[in-house]
């Protein structure tokens, strides 16, 4: 009886739950929809001379396409002859219609693609993963950078990708499958690699197909374009020179990472060849035994990565294999899971300086981003099997019981326990930071304003006797070691204090780093509400108060731009103060949960002399500490309401389990933080 009058509450659960699903579909594919919308926009409102460089290239007026000659007598052509002859009927065509017609084919190639790999994910699946993944992996092809770029550029790169994930997943029949990936190989011959793939996995006749298909098609060109043939095939040894230089950043292939790291001549190519070879019979190999795990996608992903490395040249419009290793689950844990996924994601939808920080060390990683992405897809990340006990249920993140908080009506969010994963923390932190860069910069005023602002700061100050910058940084100057001191504080500590403190407390107390890292984060938003909205110039930067500049020495205020500085930063976003605002994060954070006493003195003695460093280096008014000091109280203010209130947590050494039996996973997530002491709540 019990049972059957749960079953309307369960069947109304059930109910509302797929209608979150459809909500939530819908919304996404909106979201899709403007994407492209926006797509559309930016292609058809750049300038005729500048937007399908690419295809004007080939096909408009005066291209390589249209006038009698080789079609690479320029080298700017870099298709294979089977593509100038499928192009060369388009000659004819004007820009504009060609233009529009392009973009909007190109488009709807994109959703084809999205919505191929969404029907090719290895079941079982969830109904939630059936109803989401489409318009997820539409929105993700739209705001990956190679879409993007081939959009721009008016590229043909997303056709081999379609072809061979349409012979791969639907159309019956392994003839009929082995046509299109050999249509996908006349256009791109590398991807004959798929060949081993299909052989290897017991898909002979499709492997014997994509050869014939791929054979046909370059004898059909060869006997309509011989001597473009020849000079494809044999001249440039299958299109090796054409297009831009090799070495170019936007060659994500081995060939132009060792040209860029200085080979060349016969060594770079001796060395290329091997590195090619071994990345082809290692990633192959690990293609060939996830598909025989049942992770086709993953395995045509993998193979698509062992693509990009091995072509001479891998433009960033040909990197879309890259993005399919998303389908790929790797990692034991829940909280891990989304580690490699977010790090594809973000490598294939932004810049690679956001990527990577701009030091000298690591310009070899930032240069080839892409590449390494690849390779360690094709060669080492560790993707779980299906026979993986952890692939469908992978350990679950452990959570403190609800916090109790007078905002009852506030979406509180789970407060987990257990340490976050370090590659997702890392790649977060960078990409956060550098879109704070970014967006400061974007938030700089008129000198007009940001002078008139400060003239407004200094009244208030003036009426409340805080006008003390002039005494405070002309008194420093005169004593030369307190001024070293204090340059080197302002200088060193605004990033080094912060990041230790972030260090330490996710080593030694995973549940204060979330709340700590949300509040820090909370406070860097709100500042920059501020810097769009308020404009400061700040004394140093005032002329005729006499502020001495003790750090990047006498401004030229004849200049509106201040002389060099003010071109690689922001010099108007001072209120509020994030030098200080960081710093009393720092401090309130070292007081509440430092164990020692003088731990906590020592803590808060850091924003202190920081208020004092911004002033005596005429860098910030004092109203623009006061400011920081807001921001920081809103940042803890709104993860109290998020989160509730910081847990009293128990000191967690580094040492922390890092997976616990399968025995426990049906307890829940209160009985076991009390069972193993995996960390405080």
């Amino acid at each position: 009886m019990a049972t059957e009058q749960s079953r309307p509450g369960d069947a109304a659960g059930a109910g509302r739950a797929v209608g979150r699903l459809g909500t939530a579909r819908a919304v996404l594919w909106l979201v899709a929809a403007v994407l492209a919308a926006r797509q559309i926009a930016v292609v058809l409102r750049t300038p005729k001379g500048e937007r399908l460089t690419d295809l004007e290239t080939w096909v408009g007026p005066g291209g390589v396409l249209h006038v009698n000659g080789s079609l690479y007598d320029s080298t700017r052509f870099t298709g294979t002859p089977l593509a100038g002859l499928v192009l060369k009927p388009l000659t004819r065509t004007a820009e504009q219609a060609l233009g529009w017609g392009w973009t909007f084919g190109t488009l709807l190639l994109v959703v084809a693609l999205g919505l191929v790999a969404a029907r090719a994910l290895p079941g079982p699946v969830s109904r939630r993963t059936a109803l989401l993944a489409a318009p997820v992996a539409v929105t993700l092809l739209m705001l990956s950078l190679p879409v993007r770029n081939t959009l721009y550029l008016g590229q043909t790169s997303i056709l081999p990708v379609l072809l061979v994930l349409v012979g791969c997943f639907l159309v019956r029949g392994e003839r009929a499958s082995g046509v299109c990936v050999g249509l996908a190989a006349a256009f791109q011959p590398t991807v004959l690699l798929f060949v081993p793939l299909l052989w290897f996995t017991g898909r002979r006749h499709a492997a014997a197909s994509t050869g014939l298909t791929f054979a046909g098609a370059t004898a059909l060109a060869w006997a309509t374009l011989p001597h473009d043939s020849y000079t494809y095939w044999v001249h440039h040894l299958a299109g090796v020179g054409l297009g831009g230089r090799a070495d170019d950043l936007a060659n994500q292939s081995l060939h132009g990472a060792l040209l860029r790291f200085g080979l060349s001549g016969p060594l770079e190519i001796a060395v290329f060849l091997a590195l090619a070879a071994a990345v082809a019979v290692i990633g192959v190999r690990r293609a060939v035994r996830y598909a025989r795990d049942g992770q086709l996608l993953l395995a045509v992903a993998l193979t698509g990565c062992v693509v990009v490395a091995v072509s001479p040249t891998s433009w960033q419009h040909q990197l879309l294999w890259v993005l399919l290793t998303v389908v790929g689950r790797v990692g034991t844990r829940a909280s891990s899971r989304y580690a490699w996924p977010l790090a594809v994601v973000l490598v294939l939808t932004l810049p690679a300086k956001m990527m990577v920080p701009n030091a000298a060390v690591l310009q070899p990683v930032r240069d080839n981003v892409v590449l390494l992405a690849a390779l360690a897809a094709a060669l080492v990340v560790p993707f779980l099997s299906r026979t993986s006990e952890y692939y469908r249920t992978p350990v679950p993140t452990q959570y403190a019981p609800k916090a109790e908080t007078r905002f009852r009506w506030a979406p509180l969010l789970r407060r987990v326990v257990t340490r976050p994963n370090l590659l997702l923390e890392l790649l977060l932190i960078r990409v956060t930071y550098a879109a704070y860069q970014r967006t400061r910069l974007k938030a700089t005023g008129s000198r007009g304003a940001a002078e008139e602002h400060a003239a407004q700061i200094l009244a208030v100050e003036k009426a409340l006797f805080l006008d003390v910058e002039h005494w405070f940084n002309h008194t420093v100057v005169g004593i030369g070691w307190l001024r070293g001191f204090f340059d080197f504080y302002y200088t060193s500590f605004h990033f080094v204090v912060p990041l230790t403190v972030l260090g330490v407390l996710y080593w030694r107390r995973p549940a204060d780093y979330r709340w700590a890292r949300t509040s820090i984060g909370f406070t860097t938003v709100l500042a920059l509400v501020g810097f769009f909205c308020y404009p400061l110039a700040p004394p140093r930067l005032m002329p005729g108060l006499g502020i001495i500049d003790t750090i990047h020495g006498v401004q030229d205020f004849s200049r509106p731009d201040y002389g060099r500085l003010t071109e690689v930063a922001n010099q108007y976003a001072a209120m509020p103060s994030l030098h200080f605002g960081w710093s009393l994060w720092c401090g309130l954070t070292i007081a509440l949960v430092a164990p020692r006493m003088w731990m906590k003195v020592l803590g808060l003695l850091h924003p202190f002399v920081t208020a004092l460093a911004i002033v005596a280096t005429g860098n910030h008014w004092i109203l623009d500490a006061a400011g920081g000091a807001v921001v920081v109280g809103a940042g803890f203010g709104l993860t109290y309401l998020l989160t509730g209130p910081r847990a009293a947590t128990t000191r967690q050494g580094p040492g922390e389990p890092g997976e616990r039996p399968r025995a426990d996973r049906g307890l829940s997530p209160v009985s076991r933080h009390n069972d193993g002491g995996r960390g405080g709540a």
